[in-house]
């Protein structure tokens, strides 16, 4: 079955009347097709453990106004490719609306107008409106969106809660707590192999661990949670110059640099003077390693580059740093920026200014684990901040936005995985990223919106045999 897209954006002079228009078909994504298409760790099974399940007829159908309910803005045009469902790093959303008004105080979003929207015979017909105090910005190219992608983007000053839909949270059955810690360990995830890497550091020495987990396959005598998970390999690389035991908790963590190695970073934090940071650096291909402490002028850093424990009854872990790009991120000790800090050159630093200080909470849910930075398609995200790909700031409401979480979120598709756990009660949550692109418009000229016009949008959606 073939979609077919139109969307007419229209701009209106409030003083003169004088209006302008843009009318532009576009090319349909894999976006909905890949959440139909693929079932990752059998999340649309039932499979009786699930704690909190997305019903496909309550939440995502019909098609449209739900999975296909949203539309998104950019100032920058998107590549037009067929698996290109989410927008570069770079180019954030500069407005949206979503399938219902906006009562809210958020001046990107407009609104679903409620009398002209309809279903047709043959698909569905949007349209939005935008009143002269929203949405204004530069429009060089538009996408529809799920409902929930179209309420906030991936972030606004009305909050955040709507980028990651939960699918489904299910208890990861029961396991040693060695075993649980390992999973909140977690520092990669190769979907196509269905392996997951696990990496701390005990006794000098660096701890690896490959674990096969049931992700799209299964085996004969598995199930669908990680009382099935074997592991593989197992490997001791000892790293003597590394620092990083600090009684029951440590104050590291370790990271997927993406550029062939595994980096381990630690400090005490300080709050003058020059910050220390003590690192390792661990070849994937050979597992050479390399180690050493930094002196970081003029820094003050955090007091943890991450938490976690000893294996212990409940297992534990705090995300508080992330790498992108062969950078670590770490939040300053004031909490008014975050630095920049180049994994491999330590005079290589800058400091992000936030504007202002941020409450820096955890966007996961209290528990033994918490994340207060993750990465999102190379966004990074805080409790009341986002840092695009150029490292530009934009301010959001704070909000909690994730079930319990221990890993990083591990993206496959619009899908994403984390493992976390709360005292004992560990699960596993695949999510939903909402604000993808379900199709790709770019405008044959630019559009200006300011606070002097209306936009009103029409998109047509329709299908043929």
């Amino acid at each position: 079955m073939k979609w077919n897209g139109k969307m007419t954006v229209l701009l209106t002079d409030t003083a003169s009347g004088k209006t302008e228009s843009v009318t532009k078909k576009n090319m349909i994504t894999e976006a909905v097709n890949d959440v139909f298409s693929s079932n990752p760790f059998g999340v649309f099974y039932d499979a009786g453990e699930a704690r909190d399940e997305v019903r496909w007829n309550e939440s995502f159908l019909p098609i449209c106004p739900n999975l296909i309910g949203g539309i998104l803005f950019f100032g920058k045009g998107l590549e037009e490719k067929a698996d290109g469902i989410f927008a570069p790093a770079d180019n954030l959303p500069v407005a949206y609306a979503s399938n219902q008004a906006n009562s809210s105080a958020n001046v990107a979003r407009g609104s679903l107008n409620l009398s002209e929207s309809k279903v047709l015979e043959n698909g569905y017909k949007f349209v939005w409106d935008f009143s002269p105090s929203q949405g204004n910005g530069r429009i060089v190219a538009a996408a529809l969106t799920s409902s929930w992608g179209g309420q906030n983007a991936l972030g606004s000053t009305d909050g955040a809660a709507s980028v990651f839909l939960p699918l489904k949270s299910v208890a990861v059955g029961d396991l040693p707590a060695t075993q649980r810690q390992m999973l909140f360990d977690a520092v990669e995830f190769d979907f196509e192999k269905e392996i997951l890497t696990s990496i701390t550091y005990e006794n000098s020495s660096v701890m690896i661990r490959k674990i096969r987990i049931p992700f799209l396959t299964l085996g004969i005598n598995e199930k669908l949670h990680e009382v099935s998970m074997r592991i593989l390999e197992e490997e001791t690389i000892s790293a003597p110059d590394f620092v990083w035991n600090n009684g029951f908790f440590v104050k590291g963590d370790f990271f997927d640099g993406g550029d062939g190695a595994w980096y381990g970073f630690s400090t005490e934090g300080n709050s003058s003077g020059d910050a220390t940071l003590h690192w390792v650096k661990i070849s994937k291909e050979d597992r050479s390693v390399e180690s050493g402490t930094w002196t970081l002028p003029r820094v003050c850093l955090n007091e943890k580059i991450g938490s976690r424990s000893m294996p212990g009854e409940y297992g534990a872990r705090s995300i508080l740093s992330v790498m992108r790009g062969g950078y670590l991120y770490v939040v300053s000790y004031d909490k008014k920026g975050i630095y920049k800090i180049n994994a491999n050159n330590p005079t290589d630093v800058t400091l992000i200014n936030l504007g202002e200080t941020t409450e820096w909470k955890s966007i996961s849910e209290s528990g033994s684990t918490e994340v207060y930075l993750a990465v999102v398609n190379g966004v990074i995200m805080g409790w009341d901040f986002l840092i695009d790909g150029k490292d530009q700031v934009t301010r959001i409401g704070g909000g909690v936005r994730l079930k319990e979480a221990a890993t990083p979120l591990f993206a496959y598709r619009n899908f994403l995985v984390q493992w976390g756990g709360a005292y004992g009660s560990s699960f596993r949550t695949v999510y939903l990223l909402t604000p993808y692109l379900a199709s790709i418009n770019n405008l044959e000229r630019a559009l200006e919106k300011t606070p002097e016009k209306t936009m009103k949008v029409t998109y047509t959606l329709t299908q043929e045999e």
